[in-house]
This record gives C-alpha cells, structure tokens and sequence, in this order.
C-alpha cells in the first residue's frame, strides 16, 4: 500500500523524514484489539511508539504498568502474544518482531485489558509482598493447599500456549566452518572481512534483519563518510565470497564443548503467517574451528525510585528509535546518566525537534569533550546531580532531582522539579559476555570501565569490540580486524596480520562512575520502588532484605529475589543486581561475581530444537525381521522403547484376557514361541574383556567358562538397579551380551563412557549388533523336542547341554548361536541367527512346532510368566532407586572384587531398615488384579494425608495358578510377610492383600533345569 498524509498522520510520533524504514509501504497491524499503521522495516515496539502507545505490558508480580525501555533482546517489559490460535506465539519481544502486515499481538499478564488491570491490586499490597514472600505464605492450614494451588497457578506464567498442533515446521541443519563470527556489528564485520580476506571459511551469524549492528541506529561516520557506507560496502563484498555464510536474523544462543555453537535462524518469523514457503525457524548446529565473538553491549538502567515508569528508557534504545525507524519516543525529555554515551542521545533528540530539558550527570562538573558538545548546542547540563523520582502513572510527566554530596553516596539540598514525558537513562554498559561465559570462560570485572570483560578463553574463542570492553568504534574495528585475522590463522589460513582499520573519528571521554543504587532522601526500603529487574519486580529494597536474611551468594539471591528469572533472563538486572548486593553486603563487585549465564541466550521454541522429528518422525519406528509374519497372523502391538513388539495374538472372538491366558498355558503345558529380537545385544571383544565384565556387573566373571552364560546386574554410580541381562562367554577374549530392551543404547554409552574416560587403557572393544542378530525364544517342556527336530549337529541333552550354556550349530538350515537361557521359568532356548533369515526360522519353528501345539506369545504373557516367577523387569520393578538388596538379590553382589556402585551400597541411607523391598502380594479375592502403580497402605482407613508403605510395580491374573499375582515394593516388606496390606482404589474401594513370597511359581527351578 502507498503511504499517504492520512497514514502519517495516525502515526503522531512518527518523525518526517530519516530512518531506515519504507515509507511506501504501509502496515496495517492490530495491538490489543485496535488497528495501528506501521511501515516496512519497523518492529512491532518501533511501530507502537509511532502510534503513540505508552503501555504495553503489567509487570508479573505487581501488574505496574510497562512500556518499552530497550531495543532489543534486553527488552524485559513489552511481551506479547503473537497471532492467533494454534499458531500463536506467547512471550515475544515487541523489539524483535518485524512488522508484517495483518499482524495480531496483545499483552500478557494482564485482565481485563493493559489499561485497567485488575491485577495492579498487588500493589496495594507491595509492602505484604517482599522478596520471598511465596516461601513464607500459604503453608497453613494444610487444608487450604488446593485453594490455594489453583490460584497460585492461574496467577502463574505470562503468555499462552497455544492449545492445538503448531502449523508450522521446523529444520535443522549441520554446518562446519574455520571461523564463525558471532555478531555483526562493527567489530564482526570487520572480523569476517579480515578472516574471509585471507580464505578462511567464515561464518557470520547476526540476531538482526541486516548486518550493521550499533551503526544501524547510530550518526557515525568511517572514512569520512556514513558509517552505514561501509557497512555496505562490507556486506556487499562478503556476499560475494564463496566462503562465507551470512546468516542475518539467527541468533546464537549456545556455546557447547569443542566449538560446538547452536544458532536459532528465524526464516519466515517476519512474513505473515502461511506466506512463506520456507520453514519457520532452522537450527543450525556449527562446529567451528575458531570463534570470533562480537556480541556487542547492553546497555544497563540506572536505578532510582518509579524508574520502570512508561516513558523512561534506555539511552541508547532512544536513539534506536530516532535513528534507525524515524520515531520520536516523546517531545520533552530528560537525559539522566553517569557516562559519557548518554550525551549523543540528548543530540540525537535535539536534531530531530524534541525539546531536551536537561542532562542530569550523576558526576561532579567537567569540561570534557562531551560536555562541551552539548553546551555548544544550547543544552544544559547539570552534573553532580541525580533524578531520585518519577512522577506520572501510565506515563512519564516530570522528574524529582536533587543534589549528590561529593563521594555520590547520599542526596542534598532542595527538591527540583523537571517536566518531562520521557527520560533516556544510560548507567553503563554491560559486554554480552553470555557466549564467552557459556564456553567456560569466567568473566572479570574491569573497575575502571565499571563492568564485566571475558576473562580467559577456555576454547578456540576470542572476544572483539564492545563485547570485550572496547566500547569506542575505532577500538572495536581495530579489535574486529585483529580478531579476524588471528582467528584465520590459528585456523591454517593467512599469517594472523590484520588489515588496516579504517579511520573514525571517536571522542576522548570522560571516565564512567559507577552508581548501582541512586540514593534519595528516604531509606531505599522506605523509599518508592527501585527496580532492578523490571519484569519480575526485583526491586533494590528485595536484594537489601534477601541479605538481612542472610543470603549473600548472588546466586541465592537471585533465586530468593527471582533476579533474573523472566523472558530476558536478566540482561538489564542482573549485574545490577550483583551490584547492590556487594553494596549492602559492603564488599567489591569483582568478589560478588555473577550468576551463572547459561544457554539459551534468548527463549528458543521447542519447535526448532524438535525440527522435522515431530509426529510420526518424533521418535523412529523399529520393527523386527519378524514383523510382517506377527502383523499377518493378527497380532496387536505395544511400543517398547522404540519397538514395535508383539503384546499378544488374539484368536477370532478372544479377549485380550482370553489371549494372555491361552499363550501362558501352552507355554507352560507344551511350547511357546517369542520373538526376542529386541534384547539389547553388544559384542565384547578384547584381552581386557572379563576385567571389564567384572568391574560393570555386580558379580564375578573371571571364572566363567568359555560355552558359559551367566545373569549379571548393572548399577549406576549411586548403586541403584541400572540394567540387567545374561552375557555369555564365546572365546577367551570374546563375549555376547544381552541388556533389556529400552536399555540397550544406555548401556552402551555407558559402557562407552566408562571405556573413554576412566578405563582408556583397558584393551576392549564394543559393538553394538542388536540389529544384526535376531532372537527366537522357544519355552516349555517341549522345547528340547522341538530343537533336536531343528538342529541335528547340537546334543540336546541335559548333560551335553545343560542350563546356561551356548552352543553353535545349524538350526533350519541356519548358522545358529543357541542359548539355553529361560525367562519364564520353564525349560527354554534362545536362537540367534543372522536377522536376514529370521523370518524363515521363525517359520520353519512354527511348522515343525505344530505337532507340539506351539503357539506364539507377546510381551503380555511373558510379563505373566516371568512375574509367576519372581523374575524383575528393570524400569518397571525399579524406578531408580532400588538396590540388588532391596530385590532381595545380595547373592548377586560380590563381596570380593570392586564394581560401579559399589561404595553406594554401604550408604547410611542404601541400609536403612525401612527401605522399599520386593515382595509378592496374593488379593484376598483371587479374581480382583491390583492396578499397577496403585500406592499401599497399613491401615485401611487411614486419615487423609494417608501414609503409604509402598506401591504394585507388576500386577497381573496368573492362568496356571488360577488366582492373581502382584510384584511390590513396600517399606521393610521382606519382615512382613504374611500380613496384610492395603490398595485404595480410584473407585474408592480398598483391596486387601497379603504380603508373600515373590516367587509364585516353581521356586525349586525344577521346570527350567529338566
């Protein structure tokens, strides 16, 4: 659409002329349910402030009225809901939003509108409501709990999310490069420029719609001319290169082990929703050989009484809005600052009509390059001064000053009084250190220039320019090209010598003095509120009271204080958080440190990080060789990890109860058939082998025989019940061993792990080769007679071949492994064949088998079978925090060799008499089957909270003995055998059952061992 005088005039702050935004193109876009004109190249907050629109958002803890204070990722107060629904997008920031049109965005955190919010009746209350207040309130009475649950969690959140299937999708892609670049500002710019110069493969990644960085909103001039000519110019060149990546609106927000950096690139954020034919957001995970980190600065507040009142911002975001999308944030304003870069934004104003009324300078009067500017354009200064209070509601309206004593500690003298409808506020500059912090670097502060720097890199990794403290543009060119070409070299490319830098023309300054708190007439916890993270309402006087309280570690304080926890993770508060802890701590900054600065750098959407891997690719189907024969001959299937197993074979009319229980009987009366291909199975090779074995499993294997097989439990570093199986021994140095199904890519990254970085100098080697075995499980006592009529190159015989054993020969016509193993409790072998020829054995053993009824069985009846007799299923049985003696396996642990998980055996909390055992339970109705998970108790009417003495992990109806079965862990249980114990049903009946053995079935083992 053509931009016409009316559109110029819907927006009143919109200036005449500059910017970079497209005049010719007109937006229309809706905010809180009125309809606003923006134009091409704004973002939603450069757009609302055109149109005049003072508040955006309610604060979360106070609902205090919000408007924009930055112009980027630091923005903590104008968070929107994005769209509508199912593709609407919660908690996004005004200031990285590109206006497209047709747009749809209103606030959050607010009811029943941004104007009139109810909520704002928190703040009656500010003084009931300090710091830490939550942990205090509503523990009493108990009773009231669920009352006030469901008010605490409405209470809770900012945004919505979206109820129904996101309609977007997602990619991701893997890049590899000698030098990424982060940032590309001017020290970024410069950095890709000298790194592509000299060959390196360069990668430049920017969280903005185009290159430039500061410069975009800046009146800077290199070589004599527009800064922006050169940003240009260096844009177009790097284009041109066949070696470089640019990468604009992605935004890196995590730095990992070995220059693995994780970047978030928004595609098609900025087209109206199902215009683009691309994907939404793309992941690109980049392994680059060096870093070059140009992340720029963020600008912090100053912190005095009302200070998140709509209309104060920060300087540098001011002239943003002046500069770069043509806005003027307001028509009078006050500049209020403690360094020298807050005086181009009283120019910036001044140059484009507003009336600036004064510049309050925290420090004493100077004569400095600075100053002096201003007093030549007719501006007045008043150093040595402070504004200490705002007045105005849902706006700005005036400023309160007063003057600072000599050492800027307290205030003095008379109350003035400026008028004012915005107040550009500039207290120092913080390095986005967050990348640098995230490669293991520790930042460090610079006294002198009042902030945090990189310290020492820990990885391929330099810092460059502002983000390295080097805030002036000829340092940070100087710092970019240096960076670059150094980068370059350590990556084979070039001798590390940087071109020259062009010439700028940057200004002497004076120094910075450092203000975390400004001071008022008033004490700060009787003062107005002094806020320090304007999105969660941290104010001055919470983090004075958190270290009355005794919290001194900032990071205490941030979590008592919830410092730092909302949408912009601190990027304006924190330090200035940690600086008015060490003032009332009274201590240095440097010693108080910072909190821990983790990815993401910026919220990322689970879209992205899931990528194509949604729906029906969200998790890969696996399925047997078998598979086709089980999905012909009518079985249904459960999903084990990421198997598709047979559950059970019903026949025409049967019941999934019917089905169990036949399957079960055959097996037990005659021969039953399972597919096992999906056991977890790992070749283990090596002179180092049984030492291996012997150190993972809890019992010895160094006399295991060779034709062999032996059960072995696994536990993790804190003694619980990992994983279990049977490993067989195949040759001296060679063994074959199973684990559970979903545990198998576990356990071989945990082994891999131990062989890695504990044991490199074991001589092992594993493969993981459950794919290429496949496993037919024969049970019963007509297995023998089954196999001999298979296999004739084997014996059989219970003395040839007895109970644990592994024999090769030739089953069906197959190069075989055959393991004479049992999971049921019956005598049972185990065929191991390449899984090419699975199907063919299968189908030869259910030919010759029909002359012994064989019937096929899912995971259904074996789960029956096995709990018939006692047998455990790790992940069902265990949940973590079971130990060998808790299932009454103390045989199984060694008590003469060392094993992982050991020492945490003979923990004070692993003994514990009252520890959860496994035991068996009979109902006192046979036919009634305890719901798995159903808790239990001593008492049957047990007052409410009732104390529970533990749960069913396995409860099924046992065909062959003709009443129920349940497997259970119950505190001290093992002593308590015999009596009984009570189920509370959802259904508000209460079962009985009594404690008993867990082994239901043959406990001699006479079935398996004939």
């Amino acid at each position: 659409m053509a931009m016409g005088d009316s559109s110029e005039a819907r927006q009143p702050r919109r200036l005449p002329s500059g910017g970079r935004i497209d005049r010719t193109k007109t937006l229309e876009f809706t905010f809180n349910r009125r309809r606003y004109h923006g134009y091409g190249g704004d973002t939603l907050a450069s757009a609302l402030l055109a149109n005049g629109v003072e508040v955006v958002g309610r604060s979360f803890k106070y609902h205090r009225p919000r408007g924009i204070v930055a112009g980027g990722a630091e923005e903590p107060n104008a968070i929107v809901q994005l769209g509508r629904g199912v593709g609407a997008l919660p908690n996004y920031r005004a200031t990285q939003i590109e206006l497209y049109y047709g747009l749809h965005a209103r606030s959050v955190n607010c009811w029943p509108s941004v104007d009139l919010d109810l909520g704002a009746l928190t703040g009656v209350f500010a003084r009931l409501l300090p710091a830490g207040f939550y942990y205090k309130t509503f523990m009493w009475p108990p009773r009231l709990w669920m009352w006030y649950e469901h008010y605490i969690r409405r209470a809770a959140g900012l945004g919505t999310v979206p109820s129904g299937p996101d309609p977007d999708h997602y990619d991701k892609r893997n890049a590899h490069c000698d030098v990424l670049v982060v940032g590309a500002g001017p020290a970024g710019l410069a950095a890709a420029l000298a790194a592509a110069r000299c060959g390196a493969r360069v990668v430049l990644a920017d969280e903005q719609n185009e290159l430039g960085g500061s410069l975009l909103g800046m009146r800077e001039r290199i070589d004599y001319a527009p800064a922006l000519d050169w940003v240009r110019a260096a844009t177009a060149e790097l284009a041109a290169l066949p070696n470089v990546r640019l990468l604009p609106r992605t935004t890196a927000f995590g730095y990992y082990g070995h220059n693995f950096i994780a970047l978030l690139e928004r595609r098609s954020d900025h087209l109206p929703p199902g215009s683009g034919s691309s994907s939404r957001q793309r992941l690109w995970r980049v392994r680059a050989k060096e870093v070059v980190l140009a992340t720029g600065a963020i600008e912090r507040p100053l912190v005095f009484s009302n200070n998140d009142r709509p209309g104060v911002m920060l300087a540098s975001a001011v002239s943003t809005y002046v500069n770069r999308y043509a806005v003027a944030p307001g028509s009078r304003a006050v500049v209020f600052t403690n360094n020298d870069g807050a005086y181009q934004t009283a120019l910036d104003l001044q140059a484009v009509g507003v009336t600036v009324g004064a510049i309050i300078d925290v420090r004493p009067p100077s004569e400095g390059h600075a100053q002096a500017r201003v007093s030549e354009r007719g501006l007045q200064v008043i150093a040595g001064h402070a504004v200490v209070d705002v007045n105005g509601g849902s706006r700005v309206e005036g400023v309160k000053i007063m003057r600072l004593d000599a050492d800027g500690q307290r205030v003095e003298g008379p109350l003035h009084y400026l008028k004012a409808d915005l107040v550009a506020v500039s207290g120092g500059w913080n390095p986005a250190v967050h990348l640098h912090a995230q490669s293991g670097g520790r930042p460090t502060y610079d006294e002198d220039r009042a902030c945090f720097v990189p310290g020492a890199a820990v990885q391929h990794e330099r810092s460059a320019g502002a983000c390295n403290g080097a805030f002036a543009l000829g340092a940070g060119l100087a710092e970019g090209f240096a960076a670059g070409a150094g980068a370059a070299a350590d990556a084979g490319h070039g001798d590390g010598t940087p071109p020259a830098a062009p010439e700028t023309f940057d200004r002497p300054t004076e120094p910075i003095r450092a203000m975390w708190v400004v001071p008022s007439s008033l004490p700060t916890s009787r003062a107005p509120k002094k806020f320090v993270d304007f999105q969660n309402d941290t104010s001055a006087a919470d983090i004075a009271l958190a270290v009355r309280e005794g919290y001194h570690s900032v990071e205490h304080v941030k979590r008592y204080t919830a410092l730092g926890f909302g949408t912009d993770q601190g990027k304006l508060g924190n330090v200035i958080g940690a600086g008015v802890l060490a003032q009332s701590l009274g201590c240095d900054l440097a010693a108080t440190g910072t909190t821990t600065f983790r990815p993401a750098y910026t919220p990322v959407t689970f879209g992205a990080i899931g990528g194509r891997d949604a729906h029906e690719l969200y998790d890969p189907i696996r399925t047997t060789a078998i598979h086709a024969w089980h999905e012909e001959n009518g079985a249904q299937f459960e999903n084990v990890g990421q198997w598709k197993r047979p559950w059970f074979y019903p026949r025409s009319g049967e019941s999934m109860h019917d089905a169990v229980n036949r399957e079960c009987l055959t097996t037990r009366e005659s021969l039953g058939i399972l597919d096992a291909s999906t056991l977890g199975k790992i070749d283990v090779r090596g002179p180092g082998a049984v030492e291996f074995l012997d150190r993972v499993y809890t019992n010895g294997w160094k006399k295991l025989a060779v034709g062999r097989c032996r059960y072995g439990l696994m536990l993790g570093e804190d003694g619980m019940v990992m994983d279990d199986g049977v490993t067989s021994r195949l040759g001296e140095q060679h063994y074959h061993m199973t684990t559970t199904t979903g545990g198998a890519a576990h356990v071989m990254s945990w082994l891999e792990r131990w062989l890695q970085t504990e044991w490199p100098d074991l001589p092992v080697y594993l493969t993981s080769v459950t794919d290429h075995w496949a496993t037919v499980s024969l049970a019963g006592p007509n297995s023998r007679r089954l196999m001999s009529e298979l296999c004739r190159d084997i014996d059989f015989s219970q003395e040839a071949f007895p109970f644990m054993s592994v024999r090769e020969g030739t089953v069906a016509g197959i190069a075989a492994r055959v393991f004479r193993i049992s999971f049921s409790g019956e005598l049972g072998y185990e065929i191991n064949v390449n899984a090419n020829f699975a199907y063919h054995l299968w189908e030869r053993c259910m030919s010759v088998g029909e002359a012994f009824n064989i019937t096929p069985y899912g995971t259904e009846a074996m789960h029956v079978l096995r709990a018939e007799k006692g047998f455990v299923i790790v992940g069902q049985d265990t949940d973590g925090s079971v130990t060998p003696q808790d299932l009454g396996m103390d045989w199984i642990c060694s008590k003469h060799k060392d094993f992982i998980g050991k020492r945490s055996l003979s923990r004070e909390d692993s003994v514990r008499d009252d520890r959860k055992q496994l035991v068996g339970l009979l109902t006192e109705d046979p036919r009634e089957v305890l719901p798995e998970g159903t808790q239990l108790t001593r008492h049957p009417a047990a007052p409410v909270p009732v104390p529970m003495i533990g749960h069913v992990s396995s409860s099924y109806f046992s065909a062959c003995l003709g009443h129920s079965i349940a497997l259970a862990l119950v505190k001290g249980g093992r002593d308590l055998t015999g009596e009984t114990v009570f189920a509370p049903l959802s259904d508000g009946r209460v079962l009985p059952a009594k404690i008993c053995s867990p082994v239901f079935y043959d406990p001699e083992g006479a079935a398996q061992d004939v």
